[in-house]
């Protein structure tokens, strides 16, 4: 009994006491110059990359919420023998008209008028309706990448050539061609207005890429400049193009795809002068040969009427044009206390492993080790004291 009392009043001194660490001063240049060196870079890359540069003291919210409008404005003119005299406007070449972050700028087509359903020839570009006589053409059978279904016959413009099958199907059939010039030559001087709104829950604060001005008729003089307008959300399609690093009337011809990247890096500590929207423009089709045959994009839809008589009728167009994509990205920090000290506290620790660092170098490197780890390591034996009782018998 008296043994295990000496046991737990042992235990309960230990716990209370306080252990503190031992300090030796080695007297060695070498290493507290390494020491010193250590100690400096961690404090530099504290407060230059990790407070300065990242801002660590900031609570970072980068869940941003975002509206995008847009809308087109401007009118071309074309002449074809096809369609004859046109007037283009934003209700004819924006597809879709709604204004939405992605949306498509008519620059070029070619029109096949007034189809008809019937039967006709198929187009000789289209290698599987190829024939030479009239059971090369299975009837019934679909043609693929063709515009209809085999009647059974094979149309030739004479005995000595191949032709083509006849197919029941839209006629004439549609004409492949490719275009030479965009025929929307005005499309480079159309614009694109678009409106912006972000918010960044967390800190329940919103803005939007427009000036916040009284003045109507800002917005109807006004065209996007990095450091005269950079509040000012309207963009000429040539410069759009230009700044991505294209020739206008080169990607008008086939078409092709371009983004429009708005950035919003905000801090907040700075107040709302410190959060604007920054622009970046790039073209999303591009590829290492400009003579890819994925480059372009063009698509096809069709206008439907009917005659005098109730007969259907199509006209059948294939568009080439611009489509642009709208993407919305950014972050918003603000100070807070719990980033401060969580930062803080990462760079002190990465101090106290230079410690540990050097400790190694005096204790396995340098020509002294022997007296340092003698220094270093201290030993002490608890030696077990034995009690003894007197016990009177008399």
């Amino acid at each position: 009994f008296n043994q295990s009392c000496v046991m737990a009043t042992f235990a309960i001194n230990s716990l209370l006491n306080y252990k503190t660490e031992k300090y030796i001063d080695t007297k060695n240049k070498a290493v507290g110059v390494l020491h010193r060196l250590f100690q400096l870079s961690v404090i530099g890359y504290i407060i230059g990359w990790v407070f300065i540069v990242k801002q660590g003291y900031q609570e970072i919210d980068d869940a941003i919420q975002s509206s995008v409008i847009t809308k087109v404005k401007g009118t071309a003119v074309t002449n074809t023998s096809e369609s004859g005299l046109l007037v283009w406007g934003p209700e004819e070449y924006v597809i879709p008209p709604q204004g939405e972050d992605v949306l498509f700028v008519v620059t070029s087509f070619l029109e096949t008028p007034n189809q008809k359903m019937g039967y006709c020839a198929e187009s000789y570009k289209v290698a599987n309706a190829r024939c030479s006589v009239n059971k090369d053409c299975k009837k019934g059978k679909m043609v693929e990448s063709g515009h209809g279904v085999m009647s059974g016959k094979c149309i030739r413009n004479n005995e000595n050539s191949n032709g083509t099958c006849e197919i029941f199907g839209w006629c004439p059939t549609e004409k492949d061609i490719k275009p030479q010039k965009p025929l929307l030559k005005n499309a480079e001087n159309f614009t694109i207005y678009v409106k912006n709104f972000i918010q960044f829950p967390k800190f329940s604060f919103s803005k939007s890429n427009i000036l916040e001005t009284t003045d109507q008729s800002y917005l109807k003089k006004c065209r996007y400049d990095k450091k005269q307008y950079p509040y000012c959300p309207i963009f000429r399609l040539g410069d759009i193009t230009r700044r991505a690093g294209c020739n206008f009337q080169d990607m008008a011809t086939l078409g092709g795809a371009i983004g429009i990247v708005i950035q919003w890096d905000c801090d907040l500590d700075k107040g709302t002068s410190h959060c604007n929207p920054e622009y970046q423009f790039t073209r999303l089709d591009a590829t290492v040969s400009n003579k890819s045959i994925a480059a372009g994009f063009n698509f096809r839809h069709a206008r439907y009427f009917k005659n005098a008589a109730g007969e259907s009728y199509r006209s059948l167009c294939k568009v080439y044009g611009i489509r642009f994509h709208i993407l919305v990205h950014g972050k918003a920090g603000k100070f807070a206390i719990v980033p401060l000290v969580i930062n803080i506290g990462s760079g002190l620790a990465v101090m106290g492993a230079g410690t540990f660092f050097c400790d190694i170098v005096l204790l396995y490197l340098t020509t002294g080790r022997k007296s340092y780890k003698d220094k270093k390591f201290e030993v002490l034996k608890y030696e077990k004291q034995h009690t003894s009782t007197d016990v009177d018998i008399s």
